[in-house]
């Protein structure tokens, strides 16, 4: 069984270059798999191994002691769900593109889960999925608003085009981990917006706290990993993921003329170029005959 672990934090790192060969030596002495970003800003990453190794990670970032509220979420996984280790150099963290935004100066106020319904429930609360719109595609919480965004520094023209701090006096808004709307709720106060509420912990925490009897969720949550989504309970949802376009695709999707494994999807048949699709094909190719041999190939499920 293999630990999958979220974590991030906002921190003053002037030596985050320096971290990035230490953290990329333990994870593979220890076989640990995924991605951390580091920056200026801070930490932010999803990596999966043994118990242990996770344990080994934890411990050496909680050592350091701009890391010792390090915000982190686990989930089990009977495989692993990353195929490599990578520590990249980032501008941000997570990336908006606002300069001179700072989370820890400024952020929104945190909702625990199991106050999250009595909140969301207020008429006067806009509720906003700071997602993307293939997440959003998926599962989201019962009325809340689509910014129909496709990445996230697209969220500021959002904001600029739909939201109104004299009209939306209370906003609140989600997102998968909690990291994005640290962001969110800080570029909406910088904005003049006052009353402005986060989920603490994100939909993550939110499925693993709240019984599904009570819960406003619908759908499945995307996740950036091997598993594509996870259902209420935290285990591998029902979704696939297209090599080509990286969104998610359904059992229906898959049964498409237009679908080709390891190529193309009905989302995005259409669009690819023919240099794109003889690459694909080609990759898909090479995917099957490791497979063949019992070999794992780097690539994606789909």
């Amino acid at each position: 069984m293999f630990v999958v672990a979220a974590l991030y934090k906002f921190v003053a790192l002037p030596d985050y270059e320096e971290l990035q060969g230490q953290l990329l030596t333990l994870c593979k002495e220890n076989h640990i798999q995924g991605t951390l970003l580091l920056a200026q800003e801070g930490i932010n990453g999803t990596i999966a191994g043994t118990r242990e190794a996770i344990d080994t990670l934890l411990t050496f970032l909680k050592s350091d002691p701009r890391f010792d509220s390090l915000q982190h979420k686990e989930a089990l996984n009977e495989s692993q769900p990353f195929y490599r280790m990578k520590v990249r150099l980032k501008k941000e963290i997570v990336t908006l593109g606002a300069p001179g935004l700072d989370p820890r100066n400024s952020v929104g106020t945190y909702v625990k889960p199991e106050d999250w319904n009595d909140l969301i429930a207020d008429p006067d609360v806009l509720l906003v999925d700071t997602r993307n719109d293939y997440e959003v595609e998926v599962g989201t919480f019962k009325g809340a608003l689509n910014p129909e965004t496709k990445t996230f520094r697209e969220f500021k023209d959002f904001v600029a085009e739909k939201l109104d701090a004299t009209t939306h006096k209370k906003v609140a808004m989600f997102c998968t981990g909690g990291i994005r709307c640290e962001k969110s709720t800080s570029y909406l106060l910088s904005k003049g917006f006052e009353e402005v509420y986060h989920l603490e912990g994100g939909i993550l925490q939110y499925l693993e706290d709240v019984p599904k009897e009570t819960s406003t969720w619908e759908g499945e949550c995307f996740v950036f990993d091997q598993r594509v989504t996870v259902n209420h309970d935290l285990e591998q949802g029902s979704y696939d993921q297209c090599y080509a376009c990286r969104y998610p695709i359904t059992d229906e999707d898959k049964n498409s003329p237009l679908y080709v494994k390891g190529v193309a999807c009905p989302r995005c048949h259409d669009s690819l170029t023919e240099d794109q699709q003889r690459r694909f094909t080609e990759r898909q190719k090479q995917m099957e005959l490791a497979a063949g041999r019992n070999e794992i190939h780097l690539g994606s499920k789909s």
